[in-house]
């Protein structure tokens, strides 16, 4: 069974020991919990400059996709994942407290928001091919054009021509993790809740809405026995969690270290 944690910690110093210290332990991916009014610096630069300065764990920040524009967000994960050599996760945040949302000026969160952004979010990672890049230096071109594409989305409250400005990420896509709660196809969809039976039917409900992966989002004090045969893996929060039974199991990217494929490109596989 997989295992994955939360870190916060006051400052970078203590953050960077603490996702060195969940490396060393063997957890699959950590998770660094933000808000649009928390001070601090941003989950998504935290997990940057930890990039290069880990090796083989998942860096999962939590970026709200109903205050963070949609192609910017794009562009940073994949940024992330390019710069962590195939290590980024994404924790899709879905607020609506209004004084989030007045952050960036807006007064409320449109239906189906949260749904567009992860969607457009995919397109814009596979609107560069993987071969797009030929890097020809005696007729000087960079890439090929035919293998870049416009994503062309209409979404209810916005809309992204694209293509994105960053290559497609080592990944294909970066792992797309968020909240059973959130009613959309997820890599990993998160059940946070503490009563096995309760974890056991949402864990069946998200699987049949698209979940790739369930983990039981619990405190760092619960027990993962209780849940073994019904998650694939528990993300813990606060404490100090236990052991991974499956030290070590990492692979070259988070997507191999979770046992997930790599997806084919839309856009290659349209052509």
């Amino acid at each position: 069974m997989f295992s994955a944690i939360e870190v916060d910690a006051p400052d970078i110093a203590a953050l960077e020991r603490a996702v060195l210290d969940a490396e060393r332990a063997g957890h699959a991916f950590v998770t660094f919990p933000d808000s649009p009014r928390r001070p601090g610096v941003e989950a998504g630069v935290v997990a940057a400059y930890l990039a290069r300065r880990t090796s083989r764990i998942g860096l999962a920040p939590t970026l709200h996709a109903t205050t963070t524009e949609p192609f910017h967000l794009a562009t940073q994960l994949a940024s992330l994942d390019h710069a962590s050599l195939g290590r980024a996760g994404w924790v899709v945040g879905a607020t609506t407290d209004p004084a989030d949302l007045a952050t960036v000026g807006r007064t409320g969160a449109g239906d189906g928001e949260v749904a567009d952004v992860v969607d457009v979010a995919r397109r814009l990672w596979d609107s560069w091919e993987d071969d797009a890049i030929i890097r020809d230096v005696t007729t000087g071109r960079f890439l090929d054009p035919r293998k870049v594409h416009h994503v062309d989305f209409e979404g209810s409250g916005f809309s992204v021509i694209g293509p994105l400005i960053t290559p497609r990420p080592p990944q294909g896509q970066v792992v797309v993790i968020g909240a059973d709660t959130l009613g959309i196809a997820l890599d990993v969809a998160l059940v946070r809740a503490t009563d096995p039976a309760e974890i056991a039917d949402r864990a069946a409900r998200a699987r049949h809405a698209g979940a790739a992966l369930v983990f039981a989002d619990v405190p760092a004090s619960f027990d993962p026995a209780l849940v073994r045969d019904v998650v694939d893996g528990v993300h813990f929060r606060g404490g100090s969690p236990p052991v991974p039974e499956s030290r070590g199991a990492h692979g070259a990217t988070l997507r191999e270290t979770l046992g997930l494929p790599r997806p084919r490109n839309r856009y290659e596989v349209a052509a």
